[in-house]
């Protein structure tokens, strides 16, 4: 049961998009994020390293009822079942990740070496998302969003991004969306000034990855 009800409160950000998330577009989970971009033998970016730390609430209400032990610690076996129904259920909306090179998209793979850990009260999802293809001449940039806001994706404030294996003439720009300026009063009304096709440019991550 509470993996089903996982499952309908994370994959509700695309469900939703229909029409009633426009009239409640405040985020309902949030996400703070750090990515690895691990590079292959030709020089291009072969995976992305995820690693996904869910608010408190959701933490919360995603993990009740796994200490099967009942030792108050939950293992990553205990946690094992909550990572693959996380994971096929990312698979539908792409992951929340757009990757673009020029005018084309990369394309991802399903991920590998995924799990769960629970640390300080937070759930923090680890998955590698194979890149399958797609050219990544002239740079490539990767957008992590919700387009319905339902989830707010933030980068961490510390390390967000690393390059592993990369190319000595490599470097990234991580771009925060300025949406989330914390000098920007986010009221009611601000949130209802957004379309619905205006939530992706909004509060989209991105990072730019340069290879000169």
């Amino acid at each position: 049961m509470i993996l089903k009800a996982m499952l309908r409160f994370f994959a509700a950000a695309a469900f939703l998009a229909g029409g009633a998330v426009v009239a409640l577009a405040h985020p309902h989970v949030i996400v703070t994020g750090k990515s690895e971009l691990v590079f292959g033998k030709d020089g291009t970016i072969s995976a992305i390293r995820y690693s996904w730390t869910f608010d408190e609430f959701f933490s919360e209400f995603a993990t009740q009822g796994l200490d099967k032990n009942g030792d108050g610690v939950l293992s990553r076996e205990e946690l094992a079942d909550l990572a693959k129904v996380n994971v096929e259920s990312l698979k539908e909306y792409e992951y929340f990740t757009v990757g673009k090179s020029g005018p084309g998209k990369l394309v991802f793979g399903d991920p590998v070496d995924y799990w769960l850990e629970s640390k300080d009260k937070l759930l923090t999802l680890h998955f590698t998302l194979p890149v399958k293809s797609g050219s990544q001449k002239g740079g490539v940039s990767l957008d992590v969003y919700d387009p319905t806001y339902f989830v707010a994706f933030n980068l961490a404030e510390e390390n967000p991004v690393k390059l592993i294996g990369a190319p000595e003439n490599c470097s990234f720009q991580v771009k925060r969306p300025a949406a989330q300026d914390k000098n920007q009063t986010q009221t009611e009304s601000f949130f209802n000034s957004i379309t619905a096709d205006q939530y992706g440019s909004q509060f989209a991550n991105t990072v730019v990855v340069t290879c000169k």
